[in-house]
């Protein structure tokens, strides 16, 4: 062992020392886990994150469906190690295709993954495998884990010189992350254990975890193909997936051994009970956050139309637009705010955002709205960029454009498309109303010639219409409809 090596070690050596205390009994276990909050602690950790959460995502408008979902919980939680808490199962009204749980009891799903989940038993599955990480206190595990690496280089660079140079704290801080993530498989599996355990002790299939996992995993082969057309960084949902759950030997055998657990010779699989729920519910955007139509884009309840470059790729994102060319080399954000005191847009430039050293400054009258456009230098992902700044007020709402160019020698190479698009705000016409509504999921009986290369021609789906389609009906790469059976459509 070297210096450095052993100097980690010691450090290592004092954090837990001084924290041996620190344990509790793992309920689901048994085992003595190193934990560094109280059970009270933890569900006070939930609770307060919650209300962000509920603020960053919003809970989907809709109490049938936000009923069933909590029924569904509610019967797996009192099969699992921690009855005793109270749980909050929320659906989230988000595109993402995710699940998570917060400590104490909070688990959420959004309404991008809950429409291409096939079956009421593959529901219970992401709830039984986020009620896991909840029962077996995976997030505490990991904060303590997380605090005690800090706990230790904290101690070990107070008694040990060596450790307060940038070398040893970034190598220690690698470790550190190493260790907290190197466990996140084992986790997941645990997870997926339990799952099926509370699946199979409900009256469920337990079978149904294999089959939702295999639906995030071919979520996360079309996301990749995506990011590669895109020439962006894959978004994949949190859990991992080294293989497809098909080949996963391990997946399969915790699973297995859940069926041992089994209530009944035939465990429930409702999948038309799942489908009826479905039908109706938003696909893609919500009418709350705005409606992309090709390079257009549609608010309702703002009132509002605009239009992107041709071509360009737009992130509808809960409180802003970002806009991308498809090589990738520009970057133009929209987002909106109330425009607070009686000043003009260029004094909002100043005032509220705080702006300096404005050059190449012009009014603007876009359709008969104030505006004002600048230049001013700031950082943005492309490094510190002069980057473009209007300011259109509409109604009693501050519209704020942002356009910044990847290539610092021609700074001001995009300045048309983003100007084109300012100019392009106004107010909906009754013509662009029904452009406003929502996609939503229909479903309807297959039958011998039904085939998902027909259906997307007509699909109201405008990207990958034919892939979106066999992802929402468990028929993803290549799949066909069996005749007779119901499948969702988007209209």
């Amino acid at each position: 062992m070297n210096l450095l090596s052993q100097t980690l070690f010691s450090a290592c050596i004092i954090g837990f020392a001084v924290l041996t205390g620190s344990c509790a009994e793992n309920p689901v276990s048994g085992r003595q886990d190193f934990v560094l909050m109280s059970e009270q602690e933890e569900i006070e950790m939930g609770r307060t994150a919650h209300p962000t959460i509920l603020k960053q995502y919003r809970r989907l408008d809709d109490p049938a469906l936000q009923a069933y979902v909590q029924d569904i919980g509610q019967r797996l939680a009192q099969k699992s190690h921690r009855s005793h808490l109270t749980y909050h199962f929320t659906i989230l009204d988000s595109t993402e295709v995710n699940a998570f749980a917060l400590p104490g009891g909070y688990i959420y799903i959004t309404r991008g993954l809950l429409v291409y989940l096939d079956s009421e038993a593959e529901l219970a599955a992401v709830l039984g495998h986020e009620l896991g990480h909840v029962t077996a206190r995976h997030s505490v595990r990991q904060v303590s884990a997380s605090k005690a690496t800090g706990i230790g280089l904290t101690l070990g660079a107070l008694l040990i010189p060596e450790l307060r140079n940038s070398g040893a704290q970034d190598l220690f801080n690698v470790l550190g992350n190493a260790w907290i993530s190197g466990y996140g498989r084992e986790h997941e599996l645990e997870s997926d254990r339990l799952g099926a355990e509370y699946l199979a002790s409900s009256g469920y299939d337990p079978q149904a975890m294999v089959k939702v996992i295999g639906v995030l995993k071919n979520q996360e082969i079309f996301e990749t193909q995506l990011a590669r057309e895109e020439g962006r960084e894959a978004r994949a949902y949190h859990g991992v997936f080294a293989s497809h759950p098909d080949n996963d030997t391990r997946l399969q055998e915790v699973v297995a051994r859940a069926g041992a657990l089994k209530t009944s010779a035939t465990p429930l699989v409702n999948r038309d009970a799942l489908l009826k729920k479905l039908e109706g519910l938003s696909f893609g955007d919500s009418e709350h956050d705005g409606i992309r139509r090709g390079n257009h884009f549609y608010h309702k309840d703002l009132g509002f139309a605009l239009s992107f470059p041709t071509g360009w790729r737009v992130e509808n994102l809960a409180d802003r637009l970002i806009a991308r060319p498809p090589a990738n080399d520009a970057l133009l954000m929209m987002s909106t705010t109330d425009q607070g005191e009686r000043i003009s847009p260029s004094e909002f430039m100043s005032k509220r955002l705080k702006l300096g050293q404005l050059s190449q400054g012009e009014p603007l009258n876009i359709n008969g709205l104030e505006g004002y456009t600048a230049v001013a230098p700031v950082n943005t992902p492309f490094g510190r960029r002069p980057t473009r700044f209007s300011v259109v007020y509409f109604k009693n709402q501050a519209f704020i454009f942002m356009g910044s160019a990847k290539d610092e020698n021609a700074p001001h190479r995009f300045d048309s498309s983003f100007l084109e698009t300012v100019r392009s705000l106004h107010a909906l016409t009754d013509a662009e109303l029904p452009l406003t509504k929502a996609l939503r999921i229909k479903i309807i009986k297959a039958s011998a010639n039904t085939r998902y290369a027909d259906l997307a021609r007509t699909s109201s789906i405008q990207h990958h219409a034919l892939e979106q389609l066999r992802l929402l009906n468990s028929d993803y790469p290549n799949g066909e409809p069996t005749a007779g059976k119901q499948i969702k459509i988007v209209e």
